[in-house]
């Protein structure tokens, strides 16, 4: 989604009020780039928070924009290139919200490669919306290969969908797979359930030492992990059908 096609869809969501107050918020901040600091926090409050795009597009599953959201973005893009100089301090001092508007929408703002630290920092957080929003257009394109990996393990242990990792098929490579598939290992043998989604990274690049073992846990004594393994392995065969 372009910034043009992300002020479209949020100015039809709008009732009146709101747009009027979104206007003078843009032409404030065009005036006086210091009203970003007043103006961004305010935008929840006088938006609205509901859905902007009920659906993702094709090629960006993740961030699903809400009004808010929206309309931060947009702030930050009137600031050009002086965003830069305050997008540390609103990141900062902002709430979850606020955080996940600045991470989700780097890559429509001019600041080149200035943006990555925030997506590192935002991978510390244990909150799934704003894990998400790292492996948008902007992290998924710019994280170093170790970071990238770390960032698609973080969306399984938070619970975000791969699918929400924006050029997976991309950036996926036999390392990631068997990170996953190591991790999936330790579930099987908890007698613990694996993520569907993960199979499709595996399957790509078969690591067959961690797919050994996850057999072998097929022999475990205790029934949970047998089970577990049994299903694992289910799943992994399903996918190798579906590709």
């Amino acid at each position: 989604m372009t910034l043009e096609e992300l002020r479209a869809a949020l100015d039809a969501r709008l009732v009146p009020e709101a747009r009027r107050w979104l206007a003078e918020s843009l032409a404030a901040v065009r005036r006086d780039p210091s009203q970003i600091r007043l103006r961004f926090p305010a935008a929840g409050r006088h938006l609205g928070r509901g859905a902007v795009v009920n659906h993702a597009s094709s090629d960006e599953q993740v961030p699903r924009w809400t009004m808010d959201q929206a309309g931060r973005v947009l702030l930050l893009a009137e600031l050009g290139d002086r965003v830069v100089d305050e997008l540390d301090e609103l990141y900062r001092y902002g709430d979850a919200d606020e955080q996940r508007a600045i991470v989700a929408g780097l890559h429509l703002l001019p600041i080149g490669g200035r943006g990555l630290p925030l997506v590192v920092e935002a991978l510390r957080s244990n909150d799934a919306r704003l894990v998400a929003a790292t492996v948008g257009p902007y992290g998924s394109a710019r994280l170093p290969d170790h970071l990238f990996r770390h960032a698609v393990l973080k969306c399984v242990f938070v619970g975000v969908p791969l699918a929400a990792v924006h050029g997976l098929d991309r950036r996926a490579d036999s390392e990631l797979a068997r990170m996953l598939a190591g991790y999936a290992l330790e579930r099987v043998a908890a007698g613990r359930d694996v993520p569907a989604d993960v199979w499709a990274v595996v399957h790509r690049f078969d690591p067959w030492e961690e797919l050994a073992a996850i057999k072998a846990e097929m022999k475990a004594p205790r029934a949970a992990p047998r089970a577990a393994a049994r299903r694992a392995l289910a799943a992994l065969a399903a996918e190798r059908r579906r590709s």
